[in-house]
């Protein structure tokens, strides 16, 4: 099967997909798991996360100097920023309107 054969049969079917696809409710829409998601963003947002986040950069700093390499102080730093600003932009994804 030749290049231009796949894609004349490829593009009508992604066009199809494309046109019935429905509306993203995911973050917009039920209760249900309303009250778990509050507990998890206030755990990862809070003293939780900041202390989880603390002590990553302790443990990455000790391994650090135990192998006497930056890296993994710098994984320790990845970490605690990764702890204070996912969680904003997973909730901006989840509930963005198209």
């Amino acid at each position: 099967m030749t290049l231009i054969r796949r894609s004349s049969t490829a593009i009508p079917i992604a066009l199809v997909l494309t046109l019935a696809a429905g509306s993203a409710l995911a973050g917009t829409t039920g209760t249900e798991f309303q009250t778990m998601y509050t507990t998890l963003l206030n755990w990862a947002t809070g003293f939780l996360g900041k202390s989880i986040a603390i002590a990553a950069f302790i443990l990455g700093a000790g391994i650090g100097i135990a192998r006497s390499s930056p890296i993994p102080a710098l994984a320790g730093v990845v970490f605690a920023l990764f702890m204070v600003y996912v969680p904003t932009i997973i909730d901006s994804i989840m509930t963005a309107v198209i």
